[in-house]
Parts: C-alpha cells; sequence; structure tokens
C-alpha cells in the first residue's frame, strides 16, 4: 500500500541520508522510478505537480502508483508536489493519496500560516503528511514560474513561528536552489541551512536540486535535508532518447519501441541521484 512521507523522513533524519522526490508524468516514468529504487533498495517519492496532474488524471496516477506498491517491497510514497488549489490537494486526500504539498509561499506570511494550517488541519484527520515551503524559489517547474528578483531566501526565525502554528511534517526551505536547469552554478546558503536546521525539528527538505552538483546535495544532506526533489534533469534524458531513436528509425511509429530506451536513459539518473542521496540499502 501507498505509505505517507512521514516514517521514511523521519527515518532519513535520524540516519543521515535523504529520500528522493522524482517527478512522474505517466506509466513509464512511475515505471523507471520504482523498478530501479527497488534494485537499489531505496525508499521512494513519487511526485506529481498540478500539471502532471492535469495531464495523466489524479485517479489514473494514485492507481498506477498503487499498483507498484503490489509489485515492489520497497516504501513508495504518491506526493502533490506544489499544488496550490485546497479543493483539489482534499480531493486528492480522500481518494487515499498520504503525502501533499500546499504551497502558498507566494503570499504574505500571516496568510501562507493560514492556508497551509487549513490544510494540515484537514490532512492529519487521515493520517496525511503535509509538506509547505517558506520562502520561493527563483525558476520555473511545469506551469509555477517564479522571477530571480522575486525569489527569497527562507528566514531562520520565521521558520519556527511558521512550523509552530501551521503544524507541518517537513518544510522546504529556499537557500540559493531553483526550478528548472542553471545558468551558472547556483551559490547555495549552507549557513542558513545550518541555522534552520538548529531551530527547526521537523524533516527539511530541498526543491530545485536538478543541476546542483553531486557535493553540494551531499552537503545539504548533512546538514539536515532529507528529501531532495529532482525534476528537470529526468525530463532531458528521456526525451533526448526519443529524439535520437527517431533519428535513426524515422519510419518507426511503437511506442513499445521508442519509450524503451527513453526509459533506459531516465534510469541512469535515477540510479545517479539515488546514490546521491545515500539512501540506497536503507530497506
Amino acid at each position: 500500500m501507498l505509505v505517507s512521507t512521514r516514517k521514511m523522513l523521519l527515518d532519513a533524519q535520524k540516519n543521515g541520508y535523504a529520500v528522493p522526490a522524482f517527478n512522474i508524468h505517466n506509466l513509464e516514468t512511475i515505471q523507471v522510478v520504482v523498478e530501479t529504487a527497488c534494485e537499489m533498495r531505496s525508499p521512494v517519492i513519487l511526485a506529481a505537480t498540478p500539471s502532471t496532474v492535469k495531464y495523466a488524471g489524479v485517479e489514473f496516477l494514485y492507481e498506477m502508483a498503487k499498483a507498484a506498491t503490489g509489485k515492489y517491497d520497497i516504501p513508495i510514497a504518491l506526493h502533490l508536489d506544489h499544488h496550490e488549489s485546497i479543493e483539489d490537494i482534499k480531493k486528492a486526500i480522500d481518494m487515499g493519496y498520504k503525502s501533499v504539498m500546499i504551497d502558498a509561499s507566494h503570499h504574505e506570511f500571516a496568510n501562507n500560516i493560514e492556508i497551509v494550517k487549513s490544510i494540515v488541519d484537514y490532512a492529519h484527520r487521515f493520517d496525511v503528511t503535509v509538506e509547505a515551503e517558506l520562502g520561493k524559489l527563483g525558476g520555473q517547474e511545469d506551469d509555477l514560474v517564479v522571477d530571480e528578483k522575486d525569489a527569497m531566501y527562507t528566514n531562520p526565525d520565521q521558520a519556527i513561528e511558521f512550523v509552530e502554528k501551521t503544524g507541518i511534517d517537513s518544510l522546504a526551505v529556499a537557500i540559493g536552489t531553483a526550478h528548472g536547469l542553471y545558468k551558472s552554478e547556483p551559490k547555495l546558503d549552507f549557513d542558513r541551512l545550518g541555522e534552520i536546521r538548529k531551530k527547526v525539528s521537523i524533516p527539511l527538505v530541498l526543491h530545485g536540486a536538478s543541476g546542483v552538483p553531486f557535493e553540494c546535495v551531499q552537503k545539504t544532506i548533512d546538514l539536515g535535508i532529507t528529501k531532495v526533489n529532482i525534476a528537470t534533469e529526468l525530463k532531458i534524458p528521456f526525451a533526448q532518447a526519443i529524439k535520437e531513436f527517431f533519428d535513426e528509425n524515422p519510419n518507426e511509429s511503437d511506442p513499445r519501441k521508442y519509450l524503451i530506451p527513453a526509459k533506459n536513459a531516465m534510469k541512469n539518473v535515477v540510479m545517479d541521484k539515488i546514490t546521491m542521496c545515500k539512501s540506497s540499502n536503507r530497506v
């Protein structure tokens, strides 16, 4: 059965690793992630953004993820990533989703707290874990766009109040990462992360990890990050492999043939990211 992220993130926090959260879009991407995670004995989070839910359907995603739990003997969580609609989140919870993110980070601090708490109050009645974000990440993830000038770092002192007043289970922090690919190597504020870790006891989440150097992500894990989100770096090799396949096989039309190299290319990235998160052989 699908699990919440509560136990897996607390275990990661206790044992000094992070659980990878891979953005999935369809059957093939779900298959790659869970098969690879099972091979490497890693817990895994399947993350679905609002545009993925719109594309694939909230019901289809749930049933595919649930089917994976019957086939693979590892902890699998299906997580709503960067959702802003309270109505959509409640619908998913009612359906059986066990992990959600309510993203009200673009609101003023007090409004952010109010919106997040309303979801926490509802979700906890069903033993569903809630992630929220304090501060804003620049860049673009699917339909979510934050201009770099509007990106804000997480205030460690505000983080204390935010966690206490909302009752969230995990906190996504803004320390210099961004969604999408970077124009230059990101400069992460490790000191800020260390301060947040000292002040906040719940698991911390790193968004925008695609393109961040391996050693930098591992340093954030050493400083308390327990969930790492990966999206863009999965899509690029998947798409590139399909393009290369059609360059070599322009008359092919069978998706079962052109999706296999795409899945293999994506698998290599999933393996690298599980290694980066230090989550292999944890189950």
